[in-house]
């Protein structure tokens, strides 16, 4: 479960974070509005949407700016955007948007405050903005096929909160209801984000074409999302956050194992499967890659997807634990990115089964920060070889074991990867090399005796403390630690940012190198406009059979 190749083919589910947020928002009867419009016909000026909850209210307050082509760019190190975001705890005023103007669009050169929770910035997509308002200025719709091509409007290049720049820290969200799940506000803000594009092109058209101009056709505007480019920043947060990262898998693993445990397949659970399914297949056609690695994968998930179409239609119900049954095909026919997908889809019809999962997706890390000191030299060289096993036989004496290091750019304080052997730096290594730490701890160890404490060896070699923590953590997680050597040569990093992605719910992942990745967020999901009138929860796999306008 825990092999980085296995964490790379990760796919949407049911428990992921969009998903979780949009079903809580409706089900809690949120309202949302847009009290704020106060743009141009150049499309720059500053707007406010609202979601407007039982004892909170949370508002996007977007600036959209006129940016020259030459400054658009999606790196980290961009200076100006084309829209800058804030999401702000409550309702703002008029002396709080001025000052928000003032800051947010510098983003990381400004600052916010703890009335802020997420910052955020975002780009046209130079393939598909100019058609759109072209097209509804004419009185026209734009090309369904080059949406589905590009997906989106707006790339945001960042999406920041957790106290980042000031904003307030995460603590303050704990003992909220809906925001008080992981990522839940950054999602808030991206999903509002996407509301804010697609008015503001419909704005931009109103002002070109006057009263000819159309508004987008509703299924066609469902097929727009926001764009997202995710880079090496995001990485290291798997192995910062063990904890966190064992609650995500071990919520997910259970869901799967509440399924296969389920006796029988109903014929109201067999139609969802197999509709979502077919929905599935249809839709692989839209995600466009031109890396060689995803290549690969999209064209084994393609046919993984025909095999599993071909199975279910012969049989793959019929009987008892039809679910187990299932799953264990899966793992012995299909490759890695089919068996995540069957994962995926085995949960889509069993809400009332793993629904309640989502509440235990979040942890309280401080609580597991402490070293028992007191544990025996014998008792850590056991858990080391039972947790770490797949580690120790490593040779960190081989230049391609140890061919990276993950460092700190100093320009814009973001994970970097640096090539060890080719590139200066490595004496400012982070502490990522978990796989090697392990090996150098089981090395101490071997030199203590046995009834020793575990105090003793770290007032030694104090080195060890981060790899004692996170044996111990490792004890009682068992999900917490990815098993492969992320300073190895053949290390992807783009792997760990697509399991991450894919628990944000993000779909359409396109590397970009092996160290940048573009997804779509949102695509087809329902608009605060529309929330309580959708089907619910009923659009990461959306139905394609109906051309759009």
């Amino acid at each position: 479960v825990m092999l980085l190749d296995r964490l790379g083919s990760a796919h949407q589910t049911r428990l992921s974070f969009m998903r979780v947020l949009l079903r809580q928002l409706r089900r809690g009867d949120w309202r949302f509005d847009r009290p704020v419009w106060d743009i141009d016909a150049r499309g720059v000026g500053r707007a406010v949407y609202r979601a407007i909850g039982p004892d909170h209210t949370y508002s996007l307050v977007a600036f959209a700016h006129d940016l020259p082509d030459h400054l658009r760019s999606d790196r980290v190190i961009a200076e100006a955007w084309d829209a800058t975001f804030a999401l702000f705890d409550g309702t703002p005023g008029t002396a709080d948007l001025d000052r928000l103007e003032a800051e947010v669009p510098r983003q990381e050169a400004g600052r916010v405050s703890d009335t802020e929770l997420v910052l955020s910035r975002a780009n046209r997509s130079t393939r598909l903005w100019a058609h759109v308002i072209d097209k509804l200025a004419q009185g026209q719709q734009p090309d369904a096929a080059r949406i589905a091509d590009v997906g989106y409007l707006m790339r945001t290049t960042a999406v920041y909160g957790s106290g980042k720049f000031g904003a307030a820290d995460r603590a303050v969200l704990m003992d909220r209801a809906v925001m008080d799940g992981p990522f839940r506000a950054e999602m808030l803000a991206v999903w509002l984000i996407r509301s804010f594009s697609l008015d503001l092109v419909e704005h931009m058209a109103r002002a070109l074409g006057g009263d000819r101009a159309a508004v987008l056709d509703p299924d066609l505007r469902r097929r727009f999302g926001i764009g997202n480019s995710t880079g090496l920043g995001m990485a290291p947060f798997l192995v910062n956050h063990p904890r966190l990262l064992h609650a995500w898998i071990a919520s997910r693993e259970t869901a799967l194992a509440r399924v296969r445990a389920l006796p029988h397949a109903d014929d109201v659970a067999q139609a969802v499967f197999r509709d979502r399914l077919d929905r599935t297949a249809t839709g692989l056609n839209d995600w466009q890659t031109s890396h060689p690695v995803q290549l690969a994968r999209l064209g084994d998930l393609k046919a993984d997807t025909a095999h599993l179409t071909a199975h279910v239609e012969t049989g793959a119900f019929d009987g008892p634990q039809p679910w187990d049954r299932l799953w264990r095909w899966a793992e012995a026919t299909l490759t890695t990115e089919g068996q995540e997908l069957t994962l995926s889809l085995m949960l889509e019809p069993h809400g009332d089964v793993i629904d309640d999962l989502a509440d235990d997706m979040g942890c309280d890390e401080e609580a597991c920060f402490a070293i028992d000191g007191g544990q025996s030299v014998a008792t850590a060289r056991a858990a080391l070889a039972d947790r770490y096993g797949w580690a120790l036989g490593m040779d960190f004496g081989d230049k391609d074991r140890c061919a990276r290091f993950w460092y700190v750019s100093e320009a814009k304080l973001e994970p970097r990867l640096g090539e060890r052997h080719d590139e200066p730096g490595a004496d400012l290594e982070l502490p990522l090399d978990i796989a090697r730490a392990a090996v150098a701890m089981a090395e101490e160890l071997a030199r203590w005796p046995g009834d020793a404490a575990l105090a003793e060896v770290l007032l030694a070699s104090p080195e060890h403390r981060r790899m004692a923590r996170r044996l111990q953590v490792a004890a009682e997680a068992p999900y917490s630690e990815i098993r492969d050597n992320l300073i190895d040569a053949a290390t992807l990093p783009i792997d760990m940012l697509r399991c991450k992605l894919a628990f944000f719910g993000a779909t359409r992942f396109d590397p970009r190198s092996d160290r940048w990745v573009r997804i779509t967020m949102y695509q087809n999901a329902p608009f605060p406009d529309d929330l309580h009138l959708a089907p619910e929860d009923d659009w990461t796999c959306p139905d394609l059979s109906r051309p759009a306008a």
